[in-house]
């Protein structure tokens, strides 16, 4: 138990250090995280540690799918359905027998172990390649719908997965059950899910304790995914529609404080999360290495290039005909939403990078048949898993800023962001005035002394004149300055509030209330300056 912890710190040192380094090298820190784990697995002395498969899909999947299913907007998943639909379900079926095909014919696979391991390698993960995304600045339309298909891609993949377990052990598989149990599987975990988020939201609202609530959301995620999961379904279905049901109607019902609290702690377990999940992923090469020395070196090698070149080329092959196919033969469609240019369909096509999800499935594989034979081709699939994920994070997470760069994409999100950034400043300035309003409702129902009128109204001038009247480069300068200052005299007033707490003028717990005010006021900056660097 010592040694696990004294690894446990020693990953968490390695994450807080890869994630500077990252920074200074404005590289996703997945791939260095990765890229450090495999360098740890082969330091001499360091103890071999596999990844439990449970630790993933049961631990791991549902507090990440459930924070990125809340961070995602309806209004903007529901807008992109067709889209997300046909690469998180179209997509991931047609990569699984691009693969099942490859492996057979030129490798000499069977057809299920083939499809078993199109159907592990056939989801992307949506960590990496967003988060270099949203650096880059794309188009808010691109970004929408490659989280979107990150978190609906999942649950196609491990059915898919679960329908070649079945076949292998069985050695039967009916295709017309495996569709209506899909369709089953599906309708079943929205309405569980959406169910899942209208009970979390009532008990919340009803403790109205931002403690009692957070410890609530963070069991949300594991009730909408265990017991699916348990049920034989995915799990992932049921956990995003819960998320989407908290995300459309959670702001009128989770107070401020919990909602405060809870970002900054829903922040730090994803960080760790994910952190330690690529950390652990790229660890598991040395026991894959170890294993691995079953087969001859060529056919491993050969192997994972071919499967590592099939699920590239197949997401190119599906992406622009399941774009521009549809508005060929659809004058409605093509007149509601007229096709992209090329660039933006490529940049979608690219970011088929593979996540710690595909190697979690790899490593869930059974080690027998139930006949008592060692389950088929196990050693290869985990290779070929880990390689896949190898190369199309390293390859494609580090070509797609110089990509997106070369087919301009992201003047496209700049200009999407000045628009968003205006829209933002007359959403404020109309609620202001809406507030304005039902304060002279509220003085001509009540009596309300002068002060307390003029107070208010002072309160709602000073938020009005802290808005920009334009956003141009002359007001983005004076609006830095303006941040640079502000941060300044926050400083100055902590140094201040200090000293009077070491002379005895003030008690810690003034101190205290002074300094979240401070805070609060210093992260609303940093709110602001985040928009305006985007821009």
């Amino acid at each position: 138990m010592e040694t696990k912890f004294q690894i446990f710190l020693i990953l968490l040192a390695v994450l807080a250090g890869t994630a500077l380094l990252a920074r200074r090298m404005n590289v996703a820190p997945a791939i260095l995280l990765m890229l450090a784990g495999i360098a740890l697995a082969f330091v001499p002395g360091m103890p071999t540690l596999e990844l439990p498969p449970e630790l993933v899909l049961l631990v791991v999947l549902p507090p990440l799918i459930y924070s990125a299913s809340v961070a995602m907007s309806w209004r903007e998943f529901r807008s992109n359905l067709r889209p997300i639909i046909l690469l998180s379900v179209g997509c991931v079926i047609f990569t699984a027998c691009a693969v099942a095909t490859a492996t057979h014919y030129l490798i000499g696979l069977p057809w299920s172990v083939g499809f078993l391991l199109g159907a592990i390698v056939a989801p992307p993960d949506v960590v990496a390649p967003l988060a270099i995304a949203r650096k880059l600045g794309l188009p808010r339309r691109i970004l929408v719908i490659l989280e979107g298909e990150g978190l609906a891609n999942d649950a196609t993949a491990l059915i898919l997965y679960r329908f070649a377990v079945a076949a292998i052990s069985t050695g039967m598989f009916s295709l017309p059950k495996a569709t209506g149990t899909f369709a089953v599987i599906v309708v079943a975990e929205l309405l569980f899910g959406a169910a899942v988020g209208w009970l979390s939201l009532r008990m919340r609202y009803r403790a109205r304790d931002p403690q009692v609530e957070i410890t609530l959301s963070l069991l949300t995620p594991y009730l909408a995914f265990w017991i699916p999961h348990h049920f034989g379904g995915s799990g992932v279905i049921a956990t995003v529609a819960c998320g989407l049901y908290m995300s459309w109607n959670g702001p009128l019902l989770i107070s401020s404080a919990t909602r405060l609290q809870g970002i900054f702690f829903w922040d730090l377990v994803i960080y760790l999360i994910e952190g330690l999940l690529f950390l652990l992923t790229g660890f598991q090469m040395r026991l894959l290495f170890e294993k691995s020395k079953a087969f001859a070196l060529e056919d491993i090698l050969l192997a994972t290039a071919l499967v590592a070149a099939i699920v590239i080329i197949a997401r190119f092959a599906w992406v622009y005909p399941a774009t521009y196919l549809p508005r060929l033969l659809s004058r409605r469609l093509r007149a509601r939403d007229p096709a992209p240019p090329w660039r933006a369909v490529f940049v979608v096509a690219f970011t088929g990078v593979r996540g710690a999800v595909s190697l979690a499935a790899a490593l869930a594989l059974p080690l027998t048949l139930p006949n008592g034979e060692g389950f088929p081709y196990r050693d290869l699939i985990l290779f070929v898993s880990f390689g896949v994920i190898f190369i199309t994070l390293v390859g494609l997470g580090l070509g797609l800023p110089p990509v997106v760069r070369w087919l301009g994409v992201a003047r496209t999100g700049s200009d999407e962001h000045a628009a968003e950034m205006e829209a933002e400043v007359s959403a404020r300035r109309e609620a202001l005035a809406a507030a304005l309003a039902s304060l002279d409702a509220i003085t001509d129902d009540r009596e309300l002394s002068d002060e307390v009128v003029k107070l208010l109204r002072a309160r709602h001038e000073i938020r009005g004149n802290q808005l920009p009247n334009s956003l141009g480069p002359d007001r983005q300068d004076v609006s830095m300055a303006g941040s640079d200052l502000t941060r300044e005299l926050i400083g100055a007033e902590r140094r201040f509030i200090h000293l009077l707490l070491r002379d005895g003028k003030i008690t810690d717990e003034i101190r205290r209330r002074i300094e979240r005010d401070l805070d609060l006021e210093e992260a609303s900056l940093a709110n602001r300056e985040y928009h305006r660097i985007a821009l």
